[in-house]
C-alpha cells in the first residue's frame, strides 16, 4: 500500500510528491524465481497471490498459500523455492533445510537457482531478522510557474453595478525557475508479522525563487490483516511541509486498502482505499480541514508490464469559517509502467481531482462558488547506470481550470534525476 498524503493548500499543490519503498527483500528473492516458475503456469493466479502476500509482509499466510499450492501443483518450481526461504526467514531451519533438498533432488535447478540456495544455507536461519530498505535521489530540474501564478492577469471583483475589473500585480502572474532536489526515504520491519515503519525527506531549492522552497518530512507505519479470504493494510502518517523556510502545513493521516476475495480474470487485482486526514495551516487563519476519500483500485500486471485504474470520492470539510466553506470533489486516474528494452522502463500517468465549493468564495468580492478541475500528465523514462543506481528522466504538465480566473494556473516541469536503492 502506498501511503497518499492529501493536500488541500494551493500553494503547496503540486509542490509535494513523496514516494514509498514497499517491496520487501523477500519479494526480491521470489522474483529472482519467476523464469523458474515459468513451466509451471497452471495456479499462476494462486502463485501470483502468494507473492503479494509475501510483498506486503504476511509470512505466515503466505507460507500456507504456498504449502497448499504445491500440494495441488507439486511441479510447480517457484513455489517450493519461495516456501522454503519463507521457512527459513521464519526459523524453521530444518524444514528449510528438508524443502531445499527436495527441490535440488526433483527439479535439478540451474546454476543461478543454486546460488540462491547456496547464499541461504551458507546464511543461515536464526529466526526472523528486520530487513531495510532506502533510496536516494538527487535531481535537477526546470519549473515554469514555480509560484502557481494565475493563467490570466485580470480579474473582477464584486457583480452588478459594482463589478470592477483588475489587472494582478507581476508577482503574482507564472515566475520560471531552476530547481534542485533531494529526497531519501528509509523503511524497516518492525515486527515478524509484517508491522513496517517509515521515514521520508525532500527538499526543493530554487536558484532565484526562493521564498517558494519546500521541506517535507513524513513518518509513519502500516501493518497487513487477513480476515478470512480479505486482505487489509492499514497505516497511519504524520508530514510536515514548510514553505519559504516556516512551517506552512501539518498533517495526520490514516488510511487502509482493503482487496476483497474476487474471481477474476488474468491478472487482475481489485481494492478498495478509503482515508482521513486532519489538515493544519499553524501560520493561516480558517483553513484547516478533515478530508475523506474513498475510491476504488484496479490493477494489472504481468511480467514487462503494470497499469492502475481509479476512481474515487472526496469530502474536504472546513473546521472554521474557510473561504468556500466545505466542498467535495471526484478523483480519477490511470498510470502504466512497461518494459522498453531489457533494463529500460517508461511510464505514463493521469490524474484528475475536482472540487465543487458549497458557498461562495467571499460575499461581496467573489460571490462565485469556487469549481476546481486540476489535470495533471507525467511521463518517466528510468534507464540503469550500474547496480541499484538509475537516471530518471520525468515530465509534469498541470492543468488547473477554475471559474475564478484568479486561481487558475498552468504548471510543467522537467527533471533529470539521479536515483540509488540500497536494500
Amino acid at each position: 500500500m502506498k501511503i497518499a498524503l492529501l493536500n488541500t493548500a494551493r500553494a503547496a499543490e503540486g509542490l509535494l510528491a513523496l514516494r514509498r519503498l514497499c517491496a520487501g527483500a523477500a519479494l526480491m528473492m521470489a522474483a529472482a524465481t519467476v523464469a523458474y516458475a515459468q513451466g509451471n503456469p497452471t495456479g499462476q493466479d494462486a502463485y501470483l497471490e502468494a507473492m503479494r502476500l509475501i510483498a506486503n509482509g504476511q509470512k505466515r499466510d503466505a507460507s500456507d498459500a504456498l504449502t497448499r499450492m504445491i500440494q495441488q501443483e507439486p511441479e510447480h518450481a517457484g513455489a517450493w523455492l519461495d516456501l522454503a526461504i519463507l521457512q527459513c526467514e521464519m526459523g524453521r531451519a530444518e524444514e528449510a533445510e528438508r524443502l531445499f533438498a527436495e527441490i535440488v533432488a526433483r527439479f535439478q535447478p540451474p546454476p543461478g537457482i543454486l546460488e540462491i540456495i547456496a547464499r541461504r544455507r551458507a546464511q543461515g536461519c536464526d529466526g526472523w531478522q528486520p530487513a531495510s530498505r532506502s533510496s536516494l535521489m538527487l535531481g535537477r530540474g526546470a519549473d515554469n510557474n514555480v509560484n502557481q501564478g494565475a493563467s490570466t492577469s485580470y480579474f473582477t471583483l464584486g457583480s452588478g453595478n459594482s463589478r470592477l475589473e483588475l489587472q494582478l500585480l507581476p508577482e503574482y502572474l507564472p515566475k520560471s525557475d531552476w530547481f534542485t532536489i533531494l529526497s531519501a526515504e528509509y523503511a524497516r520491519d518492525l515486527s515478524a508479522a509484517g508491522t513496517m515503519g517509515f521515514v521520508q525527506f525532500q527538499a526543493r531549492q530554487n536558484d532565484a525563487l526562493t521564498r517558494y522552497n519546500t521541506t517535507v518530512i513524513a513518518a509513519g507505519a502500516e501493518h497487513p490483516w487477513r480476515i478470512g479470504d480479505w486482505n487489509i493494510r492499514g497505516g497511519a502518517v504524520f508530514s510536515a511541509l514548510s514553505l519559504g523556510g516556516r512551517l506552512y502545513q501539518k498533517q495526520h493521516q490514516l488510511q487502509a486498502r482493503i482487496a476483497p476475495p474476487l474471481a477474476l480474470p488474468g491478472n487482475l487485482q481489485f481494492s478498495l482505499s478509503a482515508g482521513v486526514a486532519h489538515v493544519a495551516y499553524p501560520t493561516l487563519a480558517n483553513l484547516d480541514a478533515n478530508i475523506w476519500e474513498m475510491r476504488g483500485l484496479l490493477n494489472y500486471r504481468t511480467q514487462q508490464a503494470q497499469a492502475q485504474a481509479s476512481l474515487g470520492y472526496s469530502s474536504d470539510r472546513a473546521s472554521a469559517a474557510r473561504p468556500g466553506g466545505d466542498r467535495q470533489g471526484w478523483m480519477a486516474g490511470m498510470q502504466g509502467q512497461t518494459r522498453i528494452t531489457d533494463e529500460v522502463f517508461g511510464e505514463l500517468g493521469w490524474s484528475r481531482q475536482t472540487w465543487r465549493s458549497e458557498s461562495a468564495y467571499s460575499p461581496g468580492l467573489i460571490d462565485q462558488s469556487r469549481n476546481q478541475a486540476t489535470d495533471i500528465l507525467r511521463a518517466g523514462l528510468t534507464i540503469p547506470v550500474a547496480a541499484r543506481q538509475a537516471v530518471r528522466i520525468e515530465w509534469r504538465d498541470v492543468r488547473n481550470k477554475e471559474n475564478i480566473s484568479l486561481f487558475q494556473y498552468n504548471n510543467r516541469l522537467l527533471l533529470l534525476s539521479w536515483q540509488w536503492h540500497g536494500f
